[in-house]
């Protein structure tokens, strides 16, 4: 629970061992940082005002340091559904990210209702936190190179009044734990082919 200067920390969140998250749909931060304590990653987390673009992220997180997330929730012809994961400011060619990827034709981006289903959240609060929801591993999970050089990453944790910040590495032990051992791959910064 987030105490007086909006910080939390793994020692201060609910108990819960894997089986019985495992058994429930995670869809409150409290779950998610429960869930974060089972497999003995470190965290902590600050609470903002809503924040719904990257602009409005940077002008009010303040100060914490690591590579800071934004999430393109998408969908190839084919129905299969990606959540790519980049720093904020990453340039990402969406016309050529299905040949990089290797998805069958363009992306689209994946609807609100969708988000709900598989994420179990709403547009402004995409996160790689939100595949706790997609029980049935529909959801590949790719994570941008440039991202994973950072040595913590900060995430919304499933609602976008606060940020979550872990070890990069950490963020991979949590997606295989899961069940979505993620794509490292480099995403952004790509030249377009002309």
């Amino acid at each position: 629970m987030p105490n007086a200067g909006g910080l939390c920390n793994s020692a201060e969140s609910a108990t819960m061992n894997a089986e019985e998250l495992e058994t429930q749909q995670m869809t409150t931060p409290d779950q998610l940082f429960a869930y974060l304590d089972s497999l003995g990653i470190r965290h902590t987390t600050v609470s903002h005002p809503p924040l719904f673009t990257v602009e409005q992220s940077q002008a009010l997180r303040g100060q914490i340091p690591g590579g800071h997330t934004k999430n393109l929730f998408l969908r190839d012809k084919k129905q299969a559904v990606f959540l790519v994961v980049a720093e904020e400011d990453a340039e990402i060619d969406l016309k050529g990210l299905h040949r990089v990827l290797g998805a069958s034709g363009r992306f689209s981006f994946g609807s609100p209702d969708l988000m709900r289903e598989l994420l179990g959240v709403t547009p402004g609060s995409v996160t790689a936190f939100g595949v706790l929801n997609d029980e049935e591993g529909r959801v590949t999970v790719v994570l941008d190179a440039a991202l994973m050089e950072h040595g913590s990453v900060n995430a919304h944790p499933l609602v976008n009044t606060m940020t979550t910040s872990l070890a990069r590495d950490d963020l991979v032990k949590f997606l295989e734990s899961t069940g979505h051992p993620p794509r490292i791959e480099r995403v952004s910064g790509l030249v377009p082919p002309i």
